[in-house]
C-alpha cells in the first residue's frame, strides 16, 4: 500500500546502514537532503551503545521510512567523529538538508528515544519552511558574491527568529565576506547564550579567528622562501600556513600544518594542531580538505 505522498515504504535494509569517513558525504549529507538521517556514533566495546543502538533502530523502523539511520564505528572512523567533536559515546546526531540539526550524548529511556526519532522524522513534513527557504536563498547570495544582500536577508531572518543559529552564522560570514571583521565579531559577541555552541556559530567563530589572523599574515613568497631555507623553522611554517589560508589556499595551509605537526607536535603548545582545528571548524564537516586532513592527522596521532 502506498504511503501519503505516493512513496513506497523504504525497505528495512535501506533504513539502517553502516558507514564511515569515506562514504559519510554520500550516506549522510546527500541522503539528508531528501530524508532526515540519524547518525549513531558507537564502538564495539561501549556498553551503553549496545542498548541505545537497537532501541534507535527499532524507532527508526517504526517511523516507516520517514527517517534513516547510519551507524559509524568511531574506532575505525575517527575523521568525521573528530570533526563533529564526538568526545564520548554513544553520541547521536541528526542531519537534514545536508546539515546537523539536533543530537544527544549518552543513553536515553525508550520513550525519549522514540520522541527524538519522531521529532527528526517530522522535519521533512513541516509545512512552514519559509525561514529555511530564506536561509537557502541567503546562502546562495553569499556563494554568488552578493554579501551585502545576503547580510540583509540573514538580518531579516533574525528579526523573525533571534535564535536561528544558521542566520546568525550566515550574517557573521557575510560581514567577513565584506572584509568587515569588526562588525562580524560584534555579531558573534551578541549571539544568545542558547545558541552559543551551535555548529553554525562555532564555524563562524573559527572563521572570525582566521580573518583576524589574516590581517597580520605575511607575504606567501617570503614565508615559503624562509621555510625552504630552513625546514625546521617552525614559526615560519606556521606563518606560511596562516598566509596560505588568508590567500584562499586552505589545502596548502592544512598541508603545511600537518608537516609542522609531523616534525614537532608539541611545539608552541601544540600550535599546529590548534590551527588545524580552527581551519576544520571554519569549513563544512564534509569538505574534502577537512575529511582528508582529519584522516591524516588521526593517522599521525595514533601511529
Amino acid at each position: 500500500m502506498l504511503e501519503l505522498g505516493g512513496q513506497q515504504p523504504a525497505a528495512a535494509d535501506d533504513l539502517i546502514i553502516d558507514s564511515g569517513d569515506a562514504t559519510f558525504l554520500q550516506d549522510v549529507v546527500e541522503v539528508s537532503k531528501t530524508v532526515p538521517v540519524i547518525v549513531d556514533f558507537w564502538a564495539p566495546w561501549c556498553g551503553p551503545c549496545k542498548t541505545l543502538g537497537p532501541a534507535l533502530e527499532a524507532a527508526v523502523k517504526a517511523a516507516g521510512g520517514r527517517v534513516k539511520m547510519v551507524k559509524i564505528d568511531v574506532d575505525q572512523n575517527q575523521g568525521v567523529a573528530g570533526q563533529l567533536k564526538v568526545q564520548s559515546i554513544p553520541t547521536v546526531y541528526a542531519f537534514f538538508n545536508g546539515q546537523p540539526v539536533d543530537g544527544f550524548q549518552g543513553n536515553l529511556p525508550p520513550s525519549e528515544i522514540e520522541a527524538f526519532v519522531t521529532k527528526i522524522a517530522d522535519l521533512a513534513g513541516e509545512p512552514d519552511n519559509g525561514l529555511d527557504d530564506a536561509i537557502e536563498a541567503a546562502e546562495g547570495m553569499l556563494n554568488d558574491g552578493e554579501a551585502a544582500d545576503a547580510a540583509e536577508t540573514f538580518s531579516a531572518i533574525l528579526e523573525e527568529d533571534g535564535m536561528h543559529a544558521g542566520a546568525a552564522g550566515g550574517l557573521i560570514r557575510s560581514y567577513l565576506a565584506m572584509d568587515d571583521v569588526e562588525q562580524a565579531e560584534a555579531v558573534l559577541n551578541g549571539v544568545p547564550a542558547e545558541i552559543h555552541d551551535a555548529f553554525e556559530i562555532e564555524a563562524a567563530r573559527a572563521a572570525v579567528e582566521l580573518a583576524k589572523q589574516a590581517a597580520d599574515a605575511g607575504p606567501v613568497g617570503e614565508l615559503s622562501a624562509a621555510v625552504e631555507a630552513d625546514e625546521n623553522n617552525h614559526q615560519a611554517r606556521l606563518d606560511l600556513a596562516v598566509a596560505l589560508h588568508a590567500s584562499g589556499d586552505s589545502q596548502g595551509a592544512v598541508d603545511q600544518l600537518l608537516e609542522l605537526f609531523r616534525r614537532d607536535r608539541e611545539w608552541n603548545d601544540g600550535a599546529a594542531r590548534t590551527q588545524l582545528f580552527t581551519i576544520f571548524d571554519a569549513l563544512k564537516p564534509t569538505d574534502a580538505v577537512v575529511l582528508e586532513g582529519r584522516r591524516k592527522l588521526s593517522s599521525m596521532i595514533f601511529a
